[in-house]
């Protein structure tokens, strides 16, 4: 889908939509590579210590979250430069 709407900017040539998809494609890669730290530090951290699983939890639910946010946010902005 990514690609589809990588080739309609590219068509129409418009350079400030083809930013703004390549924009949103580095916010979604972003935010992957981000919390699929965050899983692998916590997964450490459990098996280092396993009474402090909950907390841990916690907190990497937290994080994941306020990344996930952000990078929605992102997108939102992006996909507002798209089409405005």
């Amino acid at each position: 889908m990514l690609l589809l709407v990588l080739l309609q900017a590219v068509v129409k040539a418009e350079i400030y939509r083809l930013g703004a998809t390549i924009s949103a494609a580095i916010i979604a890669i972003a935010a992957s590579y981000g919390i699929s730290k965050i899983g692998s530090q916590a997964i450490n951290a459990t098996a280092r210590q396993p009474e402090a699983a909950n907390d841990i939890r916690t907190t990497m639910i937290v994080s994941a979250a306020l990344i996930e946010g952000v990078s929605l946010f992102g997108v939102i902005v992006c996909l507002m430069a798209f089409f405005f």
